[in-house]
């Protein structure tokens, strides 16, 4: 009707559009209505079309089998071929199985976080219930393995199945058990890894009392084992040690802070650092600056990928040699930097994805050369007995993307002296390549074991690295003026000594052997005897070894918020304190805030080593995030004496301290609290509602301690966060973690396809409480929005929501 009008205007009134006889207004009105008639006629026929081909291609689609849906891309490379044939990595007789492997989907595997209390109740629940379901399932004429523990991963920790992700994610009949992924995933219970990658954190043999730094940690799934490691105990909530988890992508250190975040742990530290010179730090030790060395390093170093040519379809047809040569160098330079923060007596472990010599054996052999005997590879064939890998080869060539062949340096001509580099090679000398051990190096090859390609090796330091063992030229350093803000210390004014040393081929070493010439942090640790790090001068000026000062540090990405740590007598402690009667061991100095101005917000804890560590060096490197959030303001709840509630995440680390405001509660409480929105107290059994009776309102603990003499019950401990009202009582929960706990009890809460709850309980009473169970599933829908608020990504004040308003005597739930 438009268009008729418009053109009836235009053809039979001669109007014109170009505003010769009508005022500007009119004319720019019809001129915009012709426009969009036209316009929105060729928009329609042209979707008209394009609808017209999306159905027949979403028709094929739906009549093909799970692995259809995109234009199949062709899993051959003959170059990739040709090229691993030549190197012999692979046993001849196995070459085509090899092949026929890498062309096959790489199955699904879980892991079961470890040093999670109720680890043993989630392996229970997976065992019992959803692996039961799985046997003997046919999908699209594909029949379905039910999972199998990984052979060498200990305790029954990790699983795989021939399941494809895809098929877990859209096959009706494995619904239930891909939202119970999703959402022990999300509350941190399991970990969706590639089996190769949980390798590496096995074979560094973590310690609860080990410093480890993670070089190169996006996206943090091996980040999320070491932190693991270090809480094998539960019962002590700040272990001796800590993880420093590093990548140089400032946007992939957010995801490394998602999935740190849902460990809860107070040991972890997020930074944002080239890893090839990432900065030498201090900490105060016994009074004195001292240089941190690591007990562990993890250097997963970035790779050409065509290990993980079964889950990467891309890697089929991008693969060239060129990209090992690219990043040959880098590997190095990461890796020496690696040993160079690395304490005498340390291990460090060196892994990519690939499976090309010139990115494993070759970096591994240079390395091992320039230390001079301070490094040595360790025989890890015992470590993980049940894994099938391939020894590390001695001898390898080196092809470009042409398919010229080089098998030593000397054949190089000089115009390619830029892209191929001596270290690319083996040693020429025999002695010298057997007393390197490169046997000892680990190949794992995707056909043994239906796995990933992956390559590892073990380091142990055995002594100094020969460039650090020269002892530096003193610069007099005038001693920094101290900022009267807690968060900040002297040490932390001053420069950054951050060395980047460049071992590349055999370019010249100057300045004593050191690489790049600079003398790292390593050099003022390992310092002659009779040499002081510190010495008093007349003056009380200090000589620091180190090299020059270099200039103030350039920081790239989002500005994070400050990290402030509290003094013992800052008044946010007096309400606290006598609120939760906090015991008088209590780390008050390990608390720390997002904000040097107005009301804190949120509050969180570190240990007492990443408090060292952040004190010290502030202006060394760039913090993403660190600490566990244990409180959150709460307008509310300063009428009944503390400003400040409990938080979910932190009540692991908190709980030991607090003295007062626990309940005890059974199994059949716990059910009550999480199923039900608001219960009254009257819900509760007997002696959890006397208790809760004596209680005053506010902020409370609620706490279950398993019965080692019923074994039908949860034999974990476990504790939540609530609200006691005036007469009702409320659990503040995050939804996944909800789902959890009403898992280890025996409740499954499921969620159909459109949207709305259904449940099915094993030995639960019938009536209202199924009703109540079946509300939770409908939580999905988002109708707790303060529980949502408990699952932020960044630890920041500004990105808090505002606090849920809370039962406390003037509204009653009914």
């Amino acid at each position: 009707m438009i268009h008729s009008i418009a053109v009836h205007l235009q053809t039979h009134c001669s109007i014109s559009l170009s505003g010769l006889f009508f005022p500007r207004p009119a004319t720019t009105l019809f001129r915009r209505l012709f426009s969009r008639v036209v316009c929105c006629s060729n928009m329609g026929k042209r979707s008209r079309q394009r609808q017209k081909k999306q159905n027949g291609g979403r028709d094929d689609r739906d009549n093909a089998g799970w692995g259809a849906g995109y234009a199949d891309i062709v899993k051959e490379n003959k170059l990739f071929e040709h090229y691993y044939k030549e190197q012999g990595l692979v046993p001849e007789e196995e070459f085509e199985q090899f092949m026929e492997a890498m062309r096959e989907p790489l199955p699904a595997t879980i892991r079961i976080t470890g040093y999670k209390s109720h680890a043993k109740e989630i392996l229970h629940c997976l065992k019992e219930k959803y692996f039961k379901d799985i046997q003997e399932l046919e999908i699209d004429g594909q029949m379905i393995e039910a999972p199998q523990p990984l052979s060498w991963y200990p305790d029954e920790q990790a699983w795989h199945t021939n399941m494809s992700r895809k098929i877990i994610r859209k096959s009706p009949l494995l619904e239930k058990f891909h939202q119970f992924l999703v959402s022990e995933t999300e509350s941190g219970n399991i970990s969706r890894q590639e089996a190769v990658s949980m390798i590496p954190p096995l074979l560094l043999k973590i310690e609860p009392h080990h410093k480890i730094l993670d070089m190169c940690a996006a996206p943090g799934s091996k980040t999320a084992q070491l932190i693991e490691m270090l809480h094998s105990d539960m019962d002590v909530p700040f272990p001796e040690g800590f993880v420093i988890a590093n990548d140089v992508d400032n946007k992939r250190c957010y995801l490394l802070v998602h999935q740190a975040k849902r460990l809860n742990s107070p040991c972890i530290m997020v930074v944002n650092h080239d890893a090839s010179c990432i900065p030498t730090l201090q900490i105060d030790a016994d009074g004195k600056k001292d240089i941190l060395l690591y007990d562990r390093v993890l250097c997963d170093v970035p790779c050409s990928g065509d290990g993980t040519m079964r889950k990467n379809i891309d890697v089929w047809k991008k693969w060239t040699t060129s990209n090992s040569l690219h990043l040959h160098g880098l590997q190095l330079r990461i890796a020496v930097r690696g040993v160079e923060q690395l304490a005498v007596g340390g291990r460090m472990v060196y892994s990519t994805c690939s499976l090309n010599p010139i990115e494993d054996e070759a970096v591994i052999a240079a390395l091992l050369e320039k230390s001079e005997g301070a490094l040595e590879l360790a025989d890890a064939s015992a470590d993980l007995p049940g894994l099938k890998w391939m020894p590390g080869v001695t001898s390898w060539k080196l092809m470009t993307k042409e398919g010229q062949w080089y098998s030593d340096w000397t054949e190089v001509p000089s115009s390619r002296h830029t892209q191929i580099r001596p270290t690319m090679f083996p040693p020429k000398n025999p002695e010298k390549v057997a007393s390197m051990h490169l046997e000892r190096c680990m190949r794992i090859l995707p056909h043994h074991q239906n796995t990933g390609g992956f390559f590892v090796a073990v380091l142990v330091k055995k002594a100094p690295m020969p460039w650090n063992k020269r002892y530096p030229k003193l610069r007099k350093d005038a001693s920094s003026s101290s900022a009267a803000q807690a968060g900040v210390s002297p040490a932390a004014s001053s420069p950054a000594d951050t060395p980047c040393p460049i071992p590349e081929g055999n370019q010249e070493e100057v300045d004593g052997g050191s690489p790049g010439g600079k003398v790292d942090g390593e050099a003022e640790r390992e310092a002659p005897p009779g040499a002081s790090l510190v010495q008093e001068t007349g003056t009380k000026q200090e000589a620091v070894c180190g090299p020059p000062p270099s200039k103030k540090m350039k920081l790239f990405g989002y500005k994070e918020d400050p990290f402030v740590f509290l003094t013992e007598d800052d008044p946010v402690f007096t309400a606290i304190e006598s609120f939760y009667d906090l015991s008088p061991d209590f780390p008050k100095l390990n608390v720390l805030t997002r904000t040097h101005e107005g009301k804190k917000r949120h509050l969180y804890m570190v240990s007492k080593e990443l408090r060292n560590v952040l004190l010290n060096n502030s202006e060394r490197m760039k913090v993403i995030n660190t600490g566990v959030k244990v409180w959150s303001r709460n307008s509310d709840g300063e009428e009944f004496g503390c400003a400040f509630r409990l938080a979910q995440e932190g009540i692991y680390t908190l709980q030991p301290y607090i003295r007062s405001r626990i309940i005890g509660v059974s199994m059949e409480d716990i059910k009550v609290l999480l199923t039900q929105e608001n219960p009254f107290l009257s819900k509760l059994e007997n002696d959890a509602h006397t208790q809760a009776k004596q209680m005053g309102m506010g902020s409370i603990v609620l706490k279950y301690i398993p019965n080692p003499n019923n074994t039908t019950e949860p034999q974990c401990p476990i504790q939540l966060c609530g609200w006691r009202g005036k007469t009702s009582i409320r659990a503040f929960v995050p939804r996944n973690e909800r789902f959890h706990y009403l898992r280890m009890l025996g409740v499954e809460v499921f969620r159909d396809k459109q949207g709305l709850g259904q449940k099915r309980r094993d030995g639960v009473k019938e009536g209202k409480e199924d009703d109540d169970a079946e509300k939770v599933a409908e939580e999905e829908e988002g109708a707790l929005e303060e529980n949502e608020a408990e699952l932020e990504l960044e630890n920041s004040d500004k990105n808090g929501s505002s606090e849920p308003k809370i039962d406390c005597g003037n509204k009653e739930s009914s």
